[in-house]
C-alpha cells in the first residue's frame, strides 16, 4: 500500500533517557527522518509527548511529578523547550513547523472540530509539519492519562490520514509480555481488535511514559474504525520512521475497517458529548443495531438525565445495559417523557442519518 499523508506519534520513552531527561539527540534523529520523508513528498504530522519530561527538572523536581498541578506546571515550562528543539532542527533542513495544542474540547465541539480540520489541512497543503501535543496546562482530564496515543488517532481521523504510526519502545504487539514470558509470540497483522486482544495488552513500557500497549490498542480501534490503518513499531532504530513507512520496521499493522465512518459520524461516535441516555426494548435494539432503522418513541423503555432537542444522547439496550450507539435527539427529554405516557406513543427520537452504532 502507498501512503501519502502520515501521522507519527512519538512517546516520552522515545525522547528521554533512563532518568526521564529530554535528549536533544533523539529529537534530532526524528527530525532528520521527517526531513527526508518531507523531501520525498510525503505529507507529515507529528504528535509528540515529552513536554512534562522537558520541564520538570527545570522546575527543580528530582523525578517526574505525580500531582496534577506539578505536571501542569512542568508542561507549561517544557512545551516551549520541546517545540524549540523540533523547530530548530527542522529549520536546518528548511522546513517550517507549526505548534498545535489541542484538548478534548476541540474535538467535542462540532465547530471547533471542523475549524481544527480546516486549519490542519492548510498547514499540510503549505508543506508545513504540524507538531501536535495536548494542551497539558489546561487539559486536566487528559493529563491524568497522558494519552497522546488517543490524541494521535483523533488527529489521524480528523485529517483523513493514510497511516498512523505509533512509535514506542517495543516492536509491536505480542501474545504476552515479552519481558516476562519467553514464549510470547509477535503478532504481525491484526484485522479485528477484540475484547480478548484488549485484555491481553496490559502495562506501560517505562516509568517515564504514561501510556501502555492498552492505550495504543484503544487508539488503533478509534483510527481503524475511521478508516486509518495503524502501525505500532519500535523507535529504537536510527531510521525507525523511514522503515515504518516502507513496512520494513518490525511491528504490528492494524488494518483499517472496510466500512469506515464518514467524518460526521466519526465526530458523533468518538467526540460528541452526550447529555442523557435512553434504554430500548429488545425490538428497538434489534432495529437499531441490525436493521439500520430510526429510533421510534414506542421502542424506548426508560430515560436517564435531561436533554434538549438537538442534543446527543447515548442509547442502551435495557435488557443487558450495553451501550449500542449514540444519536441526535429530535425531541427533548420532557417531550419524550410526555409522549411515553400515551397509550400508543408515536414519533421518531433519532433519525437513522443522525445515528452511529457502537
Amino acid at each position: 500500500m502507498t501512503y501519502q499523508k502520515i501521522v507519527f506519534k512519538v512517546g516520552t520513552s522515545s525522547l528521554t533517557d533512563a532518568e526521564g531527561n529530554l535528549v536533544p539527540e533523539k529529537i534530532e534523529k526524528i527530525t532528520r527522518q521527517l526531513a527526508q520523508l518531507h523531501r520525498a513528498g510525503y505529507q507529515l504530522i507529528l504528535v509528540t509527548s515529552g513536554s512534562i519530561a522537558a520541564g520538570f527538572r527545570r522546575l527543580g523536581f528530582d523525578k517526574r511529578p505525580t500531582r496534577i498541578a506539578e505536571k501542569q506546571a512542568s508542561a507549561a515550562v517544557g512545551q516551549g523547550l520541546l517545540i524549540e528543539e523540533y523547530t530548530k532542527y527542522l529549520l536546518e533542513d528548511g522546513i517550517v513547523s507549526a505548534q498545535v495544542l489541542l484538548t478534548q474540547d476541540d474535538f467535542a465541539d462540532a465547530r471547533r472540530y471542523q475549524n481544527a480540520s480546516q486549519a490542519m489541512q492548510v498547514l499540510i497543503k503549505q508543506r508545513a509539519i504540524p507538531i501536535i501535543n495536548e494542551n497539558d496546562m489546561v487539559a486536566v482530564e487528559e493529563i491524568k492519562v497522558g494519552d497522546n496515543d488517543t490524541l494521535s488517532a483523533q488527529v489521524a481521523s480528523l485529517i483523513k490520514a493514510d497511516l498512523l504510526v505509533l512509535l514506542t519502545d517495543v516492536d509491536g504487539l505480542y501474545t504476552a509480555n515479552p519481558n516476562q514470558d519467553p514464549n510470547a509470540e509477535h503478532i504481525a497483522d491484526v484485522f479485528e481488535i477484540t475484547a480478548d486482544l484488549l485484555a491481553m495488552a496490559k502495562g506501560a513500557g517505562t516509568a517515564n511514559g504514561t501510556g501502555g500497549m492498552a492505550t495504543k490498542l484503544q487508539a488503533a480501534l478509534l483510527a481503524t474504525r475511521s478508516g486509518v490503518p495503524v502501525y505500532i513499531c519500535s523507535s529504537q532504530s536510527e531510521t525507525a520512521l523511514l522503515e515504518a513507512v516502507q513496512g520494513e520496521n518490525r511491528g504490528t499493522l492494524f488494518h483499517a475497517d472496510r466500512q469506515k465512518l464518514n467524518q460526521r459520524k466519526q465526530w458523533l461516535a468518538f467526540y460528541a458529548r452526550t447529555e442523557g441516555a435512553v434504554y430500548l426494548d429488545e425490538g428497538a435494539t434489534r432495529a437499531m443495531t441490525d436493521l439500520g432503522r430510526s429510533l421510534l418513541v414506542s421502542g424506548i423503555k426508560a430515560i436517564d438525565g435531561s436533554f434538549q432537542a438537538g442534543d446527543i444522547v447515548s442509547v442502551f439496550s435495557q435488557e443487558d445495559q450495553v451501550l449500542i450507539g449514540k444519536g441526535r435527539a429530535k425531541l427533548s427529554s420532557d417531550q419524550l417523557r410526555l409522549r411515553m405516557t400515551q397509550l400508543n406513543p408515536e414519533g421518531i427520537l433519532i433519525h437513522r442519518n443522525d445515528w452511529v452504532s457502537l
